[in-house]
């Protein structure tokens, strides 16, 4: 009887329906639902909530750098922002580096390639291993809780270089935060904040189905390096 009422539960969550303009109801069924647990439905909601406030950041971190983007030779913000969403194969000034490589080159001096590309194609590689490089999850799939906490931890990295990293000159790599008294902007800052509280979210709740415990690794923000998250099981 308990099993009966587990599937008929399932069943039910696969439902929607649509209230006509005339009042009537359309109940439709998707089939994928039967193959998807609650914890599944969570990793699928917080993974597009994940990705699309990386894109938001690149997105606000082009309006303040519009030189990054223009070294692309592309003529447009939105193409420079669409080079990012297909993330299967390396930008080609990245020398075919991703995840961490590819982040810490937006805070090399030599380098001479768009460096929001470089920070942000790195932390959008993070998440997608993170997410073991699958945009929907299901009965059978699986996450790393390390992985997860890891890419936490990179991305409160990424937000501290974007603030203290400098050149030669003593200027910011990119600009990021406006901290002028009289116009203080810190949306950077919160839409991090927030990317970082899903993943951490995310990564204690895989990891209370699991039965496992994250490894809590210390170390100084000023001097932190970005975790391995790819070669992690």
């Amino acid at each position: 009887m308990r099993c009966l009422l587990i599937i008929l539960a399932i069943i039910l969550t696969g439902c929607a329906t649509k209230v006509g303009r005339d009042g009537t109801r359309e109940t439709s069924f998707d089939a994928k639902y039967l193959a998807k647990t609650e914890i599944d439905r969570v990793i699928d909601a917080t993974r597009v909530e994940v990705v699309g406030g990386l894109m938001i950041l690149a997105d606000k971190l082009y309006r303040r750098n519009p030189r990054e983007w223009k070294k692309t030779g592309l003529t447009s913000r939105e193409l420079a922002l669409q080079r990012l969403m297909d993330r299967s194969t390396a930008l080609p000034e990245l020398e075919g580096k991703r995840e961490g490589a590819a982040a810490m080159l937006a805070f090399r001096e030599d380098f001479a390639g768009d460096r929001v590309a470089a920070l942000m194609f790195g932390l959008l590689t993070m998440v997608d291993a993170a997410y073991e490089n699958k945009q929907e999850f299901f009965v059978l799939d699986s996450l790393s809780e390390q992985k997860l906490y890891n890419t936490a931890r990179n991305i409160e990295i990424a937000l501290w270089k974007l603030a203290t990293a400098k050149n030669a000159a003593g200027e910011l790599f990119l600009l990021s935060n406006e901290l002028d008294p009289n116009n203080r902007n810190l949306s950077f800052e919160r839409e991090f904040g927030r990317i970082i509280g899903l993943l951490d979210f995310l990564s204690k709740v895989v990891a209370d189905t699991n039965g496992r415990t994250v490894t809590r690794l210390t170390q100084s923000i000023a001097t932190a390096i970005f975790l391995p998250v790819s070669f992690l099981k």
